[in-house]
């Protein structure tokens, strides 16, 4: 029979101790010491005070609980001396059955960890979805984490600790997070799709209005309907939309539609991906919501307000130059100039859309009446490191920052490297490497701001070349328009001053300006009380990146969930990550902010 709460709550210190001694290896200083922290309101506020023993305990106390752990596939293994958990896990990943070359690869990486880190390598090899990892993966994570500097991987070994105590939780008390393992396994499902340039290399991309695209479409309105959404369409734009109406809804006599009833919340985010990118950016706020209503449907519930959930067809603006295509088309600034835009190969955005077999012609009449809906909410994987850092699943986004970005050269005299004197020189690239440099500075000692030169090109350059010309990109970005425009002018003044004293001159293109979205305070202290009810704490932070609730904050409320990334929280990129039961907890927690509303 499975742990309970309860009975943790309730038990004498030393036995609720001894019930959860398995939790981490060798250590149950660190249960006894959450312990003290009773009662606990969820798992997750228990696990929480679990991590934050072991923050509180110091370095030395840090070490020695990684150091408690066994290697992979090490001696204590062979030995037969891994605790009953470990020996589970090392053998649920197949580390029981390695074939003596895989055998001598995890004893070699075992080595060089040990030599460059002084502690065992350390991952919760049930991975994310807790059914495992493969053997190729492990060494392939093994390897890449053998690039970390020291500090930063103690770290992971500490997150990785965190997440086989979290797991061997789960099984203590019997917890399956069941609808957080269909999210996951939605996310996997949907990106089968890639396109085939991508797909060949084993890649995940996904641009507006390709064969792959037109298939996650597909897929994703199936999802839907599998779910018990009332209506599912696909829209003019490629938009995939689902209602799920509210208890004063009526079906016609057919069974099949049904006048639509307002209030609405609508909810959604985007399924197109950056090239060569990871599976949850976007994607997990459409399946959040969807694993919500498909709870819904089966218990055949209604609630007081209707649900509308869009997956937005574009937000990355990798095929076509535009961007936000999809939310654009809901509020009404999509520009009709876009349809002329061509992609790489010379098709124009007209022409896709066409060949998809949408109609053009009724984008207009996709804009939404701000009148209908009380707002709109976005769940969205973090794509940053600052939840990962402090252990927390959740965050409440206070705003989407503010940014603006600029296209420049500058332009000096390219001159022989080896007879041109250094005080003579009119050095393009030095002029912009000293502007990075300045960017990074002034932007790192102002709260929430973050600058980047993220294009750098000399043309033309040779190894034996003083750069004559540098052209190079500048994004910057604050919490508030006006802490922007502070940053902005303070960056291109020391650019005026940079190009004055080494004799070279500049321009400069804006490309880009978009305003900061606050969250509106009552939505956010929607979202505030349902991770609250957790029994997690509420930690508020603004979003860097832009978002689909960027968009829609042009004509309604709106707020956002973010949902802790692993792999540093890294996005846009492969390694992307995130667990299923953290997974859970977003759709615990969206499921909480509808059980809150009253229209």
């Amino acid at each position: 029979m499975a742990l309970t709460l309860a009975q943790l709550n309730q038990a004498p210190l030393d036995d609720a101790t001894a019930l959860l001694a398995g939790l981490y290896e060798h250590s149950p200083w660190i249960p006894r010491t959450a312990l003290a922290q009773r009662p606990f309101a969820s798992p997750a506020q228990l696990q929480y005070a679990m991590v934050q023993a072991v923050n509180a305990a110091g370095e030395a106390a840090q070490l020695a609980l990684i150091r408690a752990h066994p290697e992979l596939a090490g001696k204590a293994q062979v030995d037969r001396q891994l605790t009953v958990e470990s020996a589970h896990e090392q053998q649920t990943a197949g580390l029981t059955r390695c074939t003596p070359q895989e055998f001598e690869t995890l004893q070699q990486l075992n080595r060089d960890y040990n030599a460059r880190f002084g502690f065992p390598f350390i991952l919760a090899v049930r991975g994310p979805r807790g059914t495992g990892l493969g053997k190729a993966e492990i060494m392939a994570t093994f390897a890449r984490r053998l690039q970390n500097p020291v500090d930063v991987e103690r770290q992971e070994c500490l997150h990785a600790i965190h997440r086989i105590a979290e797991l061997r939780l789960n099984d203590l008390l019997g917890q399956h997070p069941d609808q957080g393992n269909a999210v996951w396994d939605w996310h996997e499902a949907l990106a089968r799709h890639s396109e085939p340039a991508y797909a060949t290399q084993g890649q995940l991309t996904v641009t507006y209005l390709t064969d792959a695209h037109r298939a996650c479409a597909a897929q994703i309105a199936q999802t839907m309907r599998d779910c018990g959404f009332d209506s599912v369409v696909v829209d003019a734009v490629g938009n995939v939309v689902g209602r799920y109406e509210n208890h004063s809804y009526l079906r016609n006599e057919d069974g099949h539609s049904g006048i639509k009833t307002s209030p609405t919340l609508l909810t959604g985010s985007h399924y197109d991906t950056v090239r060569n990118g990871g599976k949850y950016d976007g994607r997990l706020g459409i399946f959040v919501p969807l694993a919500v209503v498909q709870a819904l449907h089966r218990q055949q519930r209604r609630l007081p307000v209707a649900l509308e959930v869009v997956a937005f067809a574009e937000e990355e603006g990798q095929r076509f130059k535009a961007t936000f295509l999809g939310s654009a088309a809901l509020t009404g600034d999509f520009d009709p100039a876009w349809l002329d835009q061509q992609d790489a190969d010379g098709t124009s955005m007209r022409q896709a859309l066409q060949h998809a077999g949408l109609r053009v012609q009724d984008i207009p009449t996709l804009k939404r009446n701000p009148a209908d809906y009380l707002g709109f909410v976005e769940v969205h994987i973090e794509q940053g490191p600052v939840l990962h850092a402090l252990d927390l699943p959740l965050g409440v986004v206070i705003s989407i920052n503010a940014s603006v970005r600029y296209q420049g050269e500058v332009i000096g005299m390219a001159s022989h490297a080896g007879t041109t004197p250094m005080a003579s020189r009119r050095d393009a690239a030095a002029a912009v490497a000293e502007l990075l440099l300045f960017v990074e500075r002034r932007a790192g000692g102002d709260d929430d701001s973050v600058g980047t030169v993220g294009l750098l090109n000399v043309p033309g350059g040779s190894i034996n070349v003083v750069p004559g010309r540098c052209q190079f990109s500048l994004d910057l970005r604050a919490p508030t328009d006006a802490q922007r425009d502070r940053l902005a002018a303070d960056v291109l003044a020391e650019l005026n001053a940079i190009c004055a004293r080494r004799g070279v001159h500049h321009t400069l293109v804006e490309t880009l300006r978009a305003s900061a979205a606050p969250s509106a305070p009552a939505w956010q202290a929607r979202w505030e009380a349902a991770v609250a009810c957790l029994g997690l704490p509420v930690h508020r932070m603004p979003s860097g990146a832009g978002h689909d609730a960027m968009q829609l904050h042009r004509v309604m409320p709106q707020a956002m969930l973010f949902v802790r990334g692993q792999n540093s929280g890294i996005s846009h990129n492969p390694l992307e990550s995130t667990t299923s039961d953290d997974m859970q907890r977003a759709v615990d927690a969206f499921a909480a902010l509808l059980e809150a509303i009253t229209p």
